[in-house]
């Protein structure tokens, strides 16, 4: 078989199919644990209801929008065909399924893994960290999948040359990259505003105004608090990261084309990342093999443990691959395989180096989290003065990292070298986004533990995985940080490489204009994602409010609040709010372009980039570091719940909500989304001003 096309499209295909049926073989595990608890099912049920019901609504909303930029992007494409407004949909598709299957296995996971905790810390971790499994491997799978056949569809009908591959396949592929990156930017935007709209209700007003604990069922917005729970870290962060994913492999395809080398050999490293993808896929079930817990062990070092394995095995699995695909063939000034396979290392320590980075700043018993609690004794002002210090303080080491990544990527192979760093640290996708989604299910289990009334030692052991989930939800940020810097700075590249244009005066008018107007992008963003926050806080606030005042017996636990109606808030909330933030992120680039020509759209990407990473980390960490304070002193310290340093604590927490649930996770998506539309747009802007 020749490895140059039919090989790595079957291992992509295969690694996929892979994925899908692990996905399938633990949803089916998951779904046969019996719950005899009627009241833990019942309460579970509403969950999965609201989860449900709110992503149905989400992407009825969204259909009208991805029909109506598929028929734009039909009539903007380059060729009569016209298979890049197709692809766009099957993009759109595969993100929503991906987010759909991996909600619906994570709402029925968080009741199951309540149940478990009656057992064993270990039985809990095992059903919870499936959960998250599920969520990590349909995402691989549907992207492996997508792109595997995409490519043998479009090289099929229009040709395996380089030139037929620059002209058709990686356009053509662009579209499904698109799809993927808008479904992903509302995903994030309308589930973060849900989750933090719900949230911010429940706290202030239940913990902070009521002196009720968190998740009490007499509190009327605690089942739309779990709810965003998935919609925002499950459905949200998976899109996210299977978005990154697609469009690091689109970038890595453009720019293997584009190195200095034999045509055989460029299609070669062309097709190179579906093998990876499928090797990959391998690494993270090893790793996830591997997470387990003894009876007196800890769950953030079994997923550690998971996760380290799993990045070992993807950057040792790499090795043979570049190998066999390069034989002795050197491009681009001497690269060779070796290189490339120090490139995939590179990615793979950074992505880690970032985690661990991520895990010292928002984790409980470090120096900044301590810090904080330490702050919040003297009230709310110190603790917000504190945690905005430390969050501005977080941004320096994961920059200089990915700084050092970059530098060190680029040294070994050039910006190819750069793309495969890139996609190193993406290869153990799989158990990094079960890692993250294993948090939320966590964080449900301990809701409905409270809710249902459950033993004390369930609740122990709930709160244990909940509080390792705050620090692994902080680390998926982080990684999905870093991932959309490093996917950003690919598609920088291969858009300069698409629209042919060489080198781009940073003095030029046109270059500062789109620099200065690209910085600011990520702070209006922000402010209309934070401001859409509180406005659908103060309607929950005004709800729970009015609950707690005119229905009787609700704080007596003699009557059932109104559950329905703040789920209600938060969705017609959410699918309101996040149009707007999605117009700007889609836009934008598209009116610079067109505007400005391509050294300004150059400029606005630059500009996008360096705001937006350095934002989206102050915001993530900062948030994660205010919440687990709070968690750090309702276990006791200065004082424990109720004094005065937990009601601070609760104020930073809330304000860091939005900050790591809505914003700051949604500006991932905006740098990456404006890179892929770039990328899409390149043909259009070559023929419009002539270059």
């Amino acid at each position: 078989m020749d490895f140059t096309t039919e090989l790595p499209l079957l291992l992509g295909f295969t690694g996929g199919l892979l994925a899908l049926l692990y996905a399938v073989w633990k949803s089916r595990w998951i779904m046969a644990l019996e719950v005899p608890d009627e009241k833990l099912k019942r309460i579970g049920g509403y969950v999965a209801k609201g989860a449900m019901a709110f992503l149905v609504r989400e992407y009825k909303v969204l259909l009208p929008f991805a029909v109506a930029a598929s028929v734009l992007l039909y009539f903007g494409s380059h060729s009569f065909l016209r298979w890049e407004a197709a692809t766009f949909l099957i993009g759109a598709g595969c993100s929503g399924l991906a987010g759909f299957f991996g909600m619906k296995v994570a709402t029925q996971s968080n009741f199951r893994t309540t149940w478990a905790a009656r057992t064993s810390l270990n039985q809990a971790l095992k059903v919870s960290f499936a959960g998250g499994s599920v969520m990590g491997m349909t995402v691989m799978g549907l992207a492996l999948i997508g792109i595997s056949a995409i490519l043998f569809a479009t090289m099929s009908s229009f040709g395996r040359e380089v030139a037929d591959m620059k002209a058709w396949s990686l356009p053509i592929l662009s579209g499904f990259a698109l799809g993927a990156s808008c479904i992903a930017l509302f995903a994030r935007v309308g589930g973060g505003i849900y989750t933090k709209a719900a949230d911010v209700g429940a706290d202030l007003v239940g913990k902070v105004e009521a002196g009720i604990p968190e998740d009490d069922p007499r509190n009327p917005a605690t089942i739309a608090d779990n709810v965003g729970d998935n919609v925002g870290d499950v459905a949200g962060m998976g899109a996210d990261l299977y978005e990154s994913f697609v469009a690091t492999v689109l970038g890595c395809m453009i720019l293997g084309l584009a190195v200095e080398a034999p045509a055989d050999l460029k299609i070669k490293l062309c097709l190179l990342p579906l093998a990876l993808g499928a090797s990959g896929v391998i690494a993270s079930i090893l790793g996830m093999m591997l997470v387990r817990v003894g009876k007196n062990g800890s769950p953030q070092a079994a997923l550690n443990l998971g996760t380290f394995a799993a990045a070992g095995f993807a950057a040792i699995f790499s090795w043979p691959i570049f190998h066999y695909t390069l034989g002795g063939q050197t491009f681009s000034g001497g690269a060779n395989a070796n290189n490339l396979f120090w490139s995939t290392v590179i990615g793979v320590v950074g992505g880690t180096a970032i985690g661990l980075l991520t895990e010292y700043f928002t984790g409980t018993g470090g120096r900044p989290v301590n810090a904080i609690v330490k702050a919040s004794e003297t009230g709310p002002a110190t603790n917000l003065i504190t945690g905005m210090g430390i969050g501005m303080m977080s941004t320096a080491l994961p920059i200089l990292v990915m700084a050092l990544t970059v530098f060190l990527g680029y040294w070994q192979a050039g910006l190819f070298g750069v793309a495969i760093a890139t996609l190193g640290m993406q290869l153990f996708l799989g158990i990094q986004l079960a890692v993250d989604a294993f948090g939320p299910i966590a964080d449900n289990a301990g809701g409905l533990a409270e809710m249902s009334e459950q033993p004390s030692s369930v609740r122990a052991n709930t709160d244990k995985l909940d509080a390792v989930g705050n620090t692994t939800a902080a680390i998926g940020k982080g990684f999905a940080t870093a991932s959309a810097a490093l996917t950003s700075v690919v598609l920088f590249s291969a858009f300069k490489e698409e629209t042919g244009v060489g080198s781009i005066e940073i003095t030029d008018p046109m270059v500062l204009i789109g620099l200065l107007a690209g910085g600011m992008v990520p702070y209006l963003f922000s402010s209309m994602c934070m401001m859409a926050v509180g406005r659908a806080a103060f309607a929950m606030v005004e709800e729970v409010r009015r609950q707690f005042r005119t229905i009787a017996g609700i704080l007596e636990g003699t009557t059932e609040p109104d559950y329905g109606r703040c789920v209600d808030i938060s969705t017609r909330a959410a699918l309101r709010e996040m149009i707007l933030p999605g117009i700007l992120a889609i836009l934008s680039p598209v009116l610079v372009g067109f505007l400005g020509g391509v050294p300004m759209l150059t400029g606005f990407l630059v500009g996008v980039t360096v705001s937006g990473v350095s934002l989206a980390i102050f915001m993530s960490n900062t948030g994660g570091a205010w919440d687990n304070a709070k968690k750090t002193i309702e276990a006791g310290a200065s004082g424990g719940k109720g004094s005065d340093a937990h009601k601070a604590a609760v104020v930073g927490d809330t304000v860091g909500d939005p900050f790591k649930d809505t914003a700051g996770p949604s500006l991932n998506i905006l740098i990456k989304l404006m890179g892929v539309m770039s990328v899409v747009i390149a043909p259009m802007l070559r023929r419009f001003w002539g270059y």
